[in-house]
């Protein structure tokens, strides 16, 4: 069991010259279980060597499937999914007709999107989540190096989703998403807490936070923060 100690100090008004101290303890990871099965009901866990590994649509590299609703769909019978994949080279994005994506970089140099039809736009680990229509191909082109990026697709006539950078903030989910995850991008690790309760994710970790919608405070991430990701069923 990881434990924190956070040590306050001030000085009494009543007795001036008299300091006071106060220990905080906080524990870490063992208080929401790793990811369970069969059930969203509760908050847990998303180790990275966990996620599901299948080739891109276009056979040219592997997507790390985070999650995907309904469970088990397989890329043509999705409603959401959101998955991560290693660019290590140029070239074109599979197009999948009646998606809306959300593209963000979460480690690497970065990459210029080139949408077609649309203008070309850099991304790197500082930008904001990048959403576009997926009917149309796209072409990718490294800015130096490969990278890691997070992608979150859903149908457009069946769901909906938000993406959204946390740097230090509290937030409370949205009370209309079905689903919500919490992603920390590399390198680096981030304390969370949810609904009084601290938890440490590693780098790529995710968090599904199940049917709880109380707030989620970070408590120490990088300077890239966490990614929210709310999806939700028309």
């Amino acid at each position: 069991m990881d434990i924190v100690l956070i040590l306050s100090a001030g000085r009494s008004d009543r007795n001036q010259g008299v300091w006071y101290f106060a220990v905080e303890l906080t524990m870490l990871k063992p208080l929401l279980p790793e990811r369970n099965t069969g059930t969203r009901m509760s908050a847990h866990i998303i180790r990275a060597a966990d996620y599901r590994r299948m080739r891109w649509k276009n056979g040219q590299g592997e997507t790390a499937e985070v999650a995907v609703g309904p469970p088990g769909a397989t890329l043509g019978g999705f409603d959401w999914r959101i998955s991560m994949a290693e660019v290590g080279a140029d070239g074109p994005f599979s197009a999948f007709a009646g998606v809306d994506r959300t593209l963000t970089v979460v480690s690497g140099a970065g990459l210029r999107l080139s949408p077609a039809g649309a203008p070309a736009v850099e991304l790197t680990t500082i930008s904001e989540p990048f959403s576009f229509v997926g009917d149309l191909p796209s072409d990718a082109t490294l800015l130096g190096g490969p990278i890691t990026d997070l992608n979150v697709m859903t149908r457009r006539d069946r769901a909906w989703h938000r993406v959204r950078r946390l740097l230090g903030e509290g937030v409370a989910p949205g009370g209309d998403a079905t689903a919500v995850f919490v992603l920390v991008p590399g390198p680096g690790a981030a304390v969370l807490v949810v609904d009084g309760v601290a938890l440490q994710l590693d780098a790529l970790d995710a968090l599904d936070l199940g049917e709880t919608r109380g707030r989620l405070e970070i408590r120490d991430a990088g300077p890239t923060g966490v990614l929210l990701v709310e999806v939700g069923l028309h």
